[in-house]
């Protein structure tokens, strides 16, 4: 707490003292009762208020402005729409994601962590309320005399004993009101990370859908390569049998199609894996797969300029960012807890009930009841300073966390804009070269059937142009996946929840 939130502090009770003072013709009691309600009301909350720093990653100009990475003819400065899948508009990823959203695990997970927050964010919030405790019993015996010093024999009879106490802590130095402070900065940190959870399932459920429809396209892409092949490894077994070939040339061809066909099933097996990932995305068993996957060939794929925005909206958007603010918070609003615990803690007590024979039931003589206050305070202040300075660390590594997970927010997005970017050129090329491959390999066949050509420039020139095919399919395939890769990036998708 500051010297100058300290004056304000002592100012506020020294102006109540005055005005208690003034009323000289008030019992002391209640004079002391007073007081302390007034200091209740005007009671000072210790430990720092909570701001973001100003030397925070999230307030300088490089983070907030525009992304390094930029490309007008596929990226945007138009804002990431809420749910960004429906840019496809495929019905297909637009109903997986959706079952996702619903029925995923870790979604699950994430929903009943952040609902167990919200009742321990309640129960830190009844500290703040009255505690009253209620206690009764009925006996029949006889007492002992000796124990008030009588020497009496007490008559046997019934005796009942009701009573009520009602507490309240009056919370001067703000201890219970900066640890509900802190409880609520961390039930929005839990909700932060529920959100991320729905980035991340929207995301690795758009990039399972992709993969498997990608290597759908590499499926095609390779046996196309191997019927081509194969069209090849017949025409020289003619031109063997007309004696215009060797045997060597025959065993060539036949090695390139064995090739070409061994790449299938490895590319077979990857596409049943990312189907069953969708599956288990989507809160089924692995068995339950969609079969009607196996035969997708086209991966979702936008052709337009991809809506970014800058990183003003990341900062804003991403939601393990707001969970590392909010864990700021609370760390800040616990060095106020820490602090409080210096100063003595007051709290009211009012027990009231009746005791005594059960034919005298709630009658005036059993009746009592009573005001007073605990005062608790530990003098030796060592444990306490210790927990400040603890509470003072932990800020500070809540502040180190903070802006890491902003500097790798920013990271992760330029990383993904860059590859996103630099795979289209690529695209390009690769393209080219799978034509002019295509044109070698005809050209190569043609010279062949004249003569002109041996059998290994052919087999070259075919494993050339099937390495380009692969290439562009591969490619194809990549650019779907950077795509989900930089709408992972920008933290889209847990808007669902609102």
């Amino acid at each position: 707490m500051t010297r100058g939130r300290w004056h304000a502090c002592l100012h506020r009770l020294l102006r109540s003292l005055r005005s208690l003072a003034a009323r000289r013709r008030m019992r002391p009691a209640r004079a002391a009762l007073l007081l302390l309600l007034s200091l209740a009301f005007v009671g000072c909350t210790v430990g720092p208020n909570y701001r973001v720093p100003d030397s925070a990653q999230i307030n300088s100009e490089a983070a907030r402005g525009a992304f390094i990475t930029s490309d007008p003819s596929s990226l945007a400065a138009t804002p990431l729409p809420a749910h960004w899948w429906r840019l496809y508009d495929d019905p297909a990823l637009d109903r997986f994601v959706h079952e996702a959203l619903t029925a995923n695990t870790d979604l699950r997970m994430a929903n009943a962590n952040l609902a167990r927050s919200q009742a321990m964010l309640r129960e830190a919030r009844t500290l703040r309320e009255p505690s009253i405790g209620i206690e009764g019993g009925l006996e029949y015996g006889q007492t002992s005399g000796e124990q008030y010093l009588l020497p009496i024999r007490p008559p046997v009879d019934t005796v009942y004993d009701v009573g009520a106490t009602v507490g309240y802590d009056l919370d001067l130095f703000g201890g219970i009101r900066r640890g509900i402070e802190a409880a609520k900065a961390d039930d929005e940190a839990v909700e932060a990370a529920r959100d991320l959870s729905m980035v991340n399932v929207a995301a690795e459920t758009a990039r399972a859908y992709a993969d498997a429809c990608g290597i759908g396209l590499q499926l095609i892409a390779a046996r196309r390569s191997v019927e081509l092949q194969q069209q090849g490894l017949n025409l020289t077994r003619r031109l063997f049998e007309q004696g215009r070939a060797v045997d060597l040339d025959v065993t060539r061809s036949r090695q390139l199609v064995n090739q070409l066909t061994s790449a299938v099933p490895g590319l077979q097996a990857a596409q049943r894996n990312a189907l069953y990932r969708l599956a288990v995305l989507t809160g089924r068993p692995p068995a339950q797969f969609d079969s009607a996957l196996e035969s997708c060939s086209q991966p979702p794929r936008l052709m337009q300029a991809l809506p970014v925005g800058d990183g003003a909206g990341l900062l804003k958007r991403r939601p393990d960012i707001r969970a590392a603010e909010r864990q700021l918070h609370a760390a800040t609003a616990s060095i106020g807890v820490a602090t409080a615990q210096l100063y003595p803690d007051i709290q009211l007590a009012l027990p009231f009930g009746s005791v005594g024979a059960k034919r005298d039931f709630l009658t005036a003589p059993t009746n009592y009841w009573g005001i007073g206050t605990v005062l608790k305070w530990q003098a030796n202040q060592s444990a306490a300073r210790a927990r400040i300075a603890q509470a003072n660390a932990s800020a500070n590594l809540a502040l180190a966390h903070f802006d890491g997970v902003v500097l790798g927010a920013l990271r992760e997005t330029e990383v993904a804009l860059n590859n996103y970017v630099h795979d289209l050129e690529r695209e390009a090329s690769v393209k080219a070269a799978r034509d002019d491959a295509a044109k070698a390999a005809d050209e190569a066949q043609r010279l062949q059937i004249n003569g002109r050509a041996t059998s290994l420039a052919v087999v070259d020139a075919q494993r050339t142009l099937a390495a380009a095919e692969q290439s562009v399919a591969q490619t194809s395939a990549t650019i779907s996946s950077d795509q989900v890769a930089v709408f992972l990036a920008l933290g889209g998708g847990w808007e669902e929840s609102t």
